[in-house]
Formats: C-alpha cells, sequence, structure tokens
C-alpha cells in the first residue's frame, strides 16, 4: 500500500507542476476543480486502461508515453508566449479549454498507464490503483493550481508569458531525461 501510495505522489508530480503554471491564469474556484478532477480522472483511467492492456502494448507504448507529454506541454508554451508576444497587454484570454481539460491531462496520464501495466504484472488491483492515483493527482492539482494563483498575485508580467515559459520548462525538464535515453 506505501509502494502504490509513493508511486501515486511521484507520478502526479508532473500534473502538480503543470497546474502552478495553470494556476497563473488565477482560475475560478468552480473551474479549478473541475480542471484538477479532470487531471485526477485521466490520471486515475489510465492506470486501469494500462492493467486491462497488458504488458506486450506497454512495451510498445513505453519509450513514447515519456516523449509525447513533453510535446504537447512544450506545444503549448510555445503557443501561449507566441500568443503573449502577439497581443496587447489589455488582452490576456484564457487556455483553450480543450487543451486544459483534455489535451496536456491525457498526454501526462501515459505514464501512469504504463505503471498501471506493471501493477497488474505485481498483481494490484486495477480498480483500486486507479482510484488511488486519481485521487492522489486530483489532490495535487489543486494544489498546484492554488500554489499558481497565488504566486501570479506578486508576478507584475504577462500571465500567458509565465504561463507558457513555465508550461515550456516543465516540457523540457521531463522531456530531456527521456530523450537522453533516462527517466
Amino acid at each position: 500500500m506505501i509502494a502504490l501510495l509513493l508511486l501515486g505522489f511521484f507520478l502526479s508530480l508532473d500534473n502538480f507542476r503543470v497546474s502552478i503554471a495553470l494556476g497563473a491564469f488565477q482560475f475560478k474556484w468552480s473551474r479549478a476543480l473541475r480542471t484538477a478532477a479532470v487531471f485526477g480522472f485521466w490520471d486515475g483511467i489510465s492506470p486501469l486502461i494500462g492493467a486491462l492492456i497488458g504488458h506486450y502494448l506497454g512495451q510498445v507504448i513505453g519509450p513514447l508515453a515519456d516523449i509525447a507529454g513533453p510535446i504537447v506541454l512544450a506545444g503549448y508554451g510555445i503557443f501561449l508566449i507566441v500568443r503573449s508576444l502577439l497581443t496587447r497587454i489589455t488582452e490576456e484570454p484564457e487556455p483553450n479549454e480543450g487543451i486544459v481539460l483534455l489535451g496536456m491531462p491525457l498526454s501526462l496520464s501515459l505514464d501512469n498507464m504504463i505503471a498501471g501495466t506493471g501493477l497488474g504484472l505485481f498483481g494490484f488491483s486495477p480498480l483500486f490503483s486507479a482510484v488511488v492515483f486519481g485521487a492522489i493527482t486530483f489532490l495535487m492539482s489543486l494544489i498546484g493550481l492554488q500554489l499558481g494563483k497565488f504566486i501570479a498575485r506578486f508576478i507584475p508580467v504577462r500571465i500567458n508569458l509565465i504561463a507558457g515559459i513555465a508550461l515550456l520548462t516543465v516540457a523540457i525538464w521531463l522531456g530531456v531525461p527521456a530523450l537522453l535515453g533516462g527517466n
């Protein structure tokens, strides 16, 4: 059980880092809850899917999972930076709902799918693992969103620019070890 909790915590850290960047948009409480719930849902459903798919697909997706997430984050981070630099400071649109609620959480959950495959092979309950991972990610994402919101109050620059730079930084942080062959 402790191993499952630790694994869930460490696998949720990518969502936590992204949530801090998204928190700069200072979402209302209801949107922060919805965003954290979607992050938690995808991080919960992924190990369930991974355990059900099995070991073979885990070996095929494994190398791609570590690269796909950072690519999506980098792409969105670059988009936010460019958009911020091309708009006036009074125009600070919130990020695209579809990307925040589907694209990012789904790409960040691929590692949980691989973990779920491994946990299934070790005999852990796929459903219990899914609930634990989802709950931990929900909490970590909600904390990250609130932390990002708090930090954004004290930084007198463009929110899109900060969020874009933060997402690009997280993408590099996650992607460089994957590209170099390590985790």
